[in-house]
């Protein structure tokens, strides 16, 4: 089997931006985000896995039907079968997505050349990522792999789940100046989902005041903005 795959959506119109995909979620994450709303993914191994014959079978019953096939996680690039597996998706004819956080760069820049769009999730402004991952040293990663998807050429967009009992307004105004100032065009910000959450007791949210002049201002800073609920 080439990627442990924790679960499987086998239809989707919203995990690649226009294409009906289906999304593979992989087993396994380094990091520790408060607010991830997958902790069972975390673990390398899961207490249920999809085999990957059975991926294969099943997209040999969809092609013609399906445009996309999304790997996202866990942290997808973690697989070291994720090549592999990238390929053989490619060829049955399906495009391949990927959601990422760049956990690790050098394993990011060998899949680049595989993909075809990529979801990336840029936990904080440059400097405050361990605060979000609770990971010393993700940050230089995070920001080392948005780096790498940017100067490839393959589309994208930046994505960042913000729960307001960690990241403030001021917060992401900071982060969308930085990703302005690297040229990155296309940026959405997710509210996270109160309910299951890693960090149990991370508490429900209080909207803060000015979100619509925030919105309104971020949306002057990039080709294509929205707040995605």
């Amino acid at each position: 089997m080439p990627i442990q795959i924790g679960g499987m959506v086998p239809l989707t119109t919203i995990d690649y931006p226009d294409h009906l995909s289906c999304v593979l979620f992989c087993q396994g994450c380094a990091w520790r985000c408060h607010y991830c709303h997958n902790p069972e993914l975390i673990a390398p191994v899961g207490g249920s896995t999809v085999d990957w014959d059975e991926v294969l079978a099943f997209l040999h019953r969809r092609q013609g039907l399906l445009q996309a096939v999304v790997f996202s996680g866990g942290e997808a690039t973690l697989q070291p079968g994720l090549p592999l597996a990238m390929q053989q998706v490619r060829e049955l004819g399906f495009k391949v997505g990927l959601h990422t956080a760049g956990i690790k760069p050098a394993a990011l820049e060998r899949v680049l050349p595989l993909c075809d769009w990529v979801g990336f999730d840029v936990k904080a402004a440059q400097g405050q990522v361990d605060g979000i991952t609770q990971i010393i040293g993700s940050d230089a990663a995070n920001w080392r792999s948005l780096d790498l998807l940017l100067a490839s050429g393959v589309a994208y967009e930046c994505r960042t789940t913000v729960h307001w009992n960690l990241l403030q307004p001021d917060d992401l105004r900071l982060l969308a100046r930085q990703l302005q100032q690297r040229g990155a065009r296309t940026f959405i910000v997710q509210p996270a989902r109160d309910g299951k959450m890693l960090t149990t007791d991370l508490g429900r949210q209080d909207l803060p005041s000015g979100l619509p002049e925030l919105w309104q201002e971020l949306n002057t800073m990039f080709g294509h903005f929205a707040v995605r609920h």
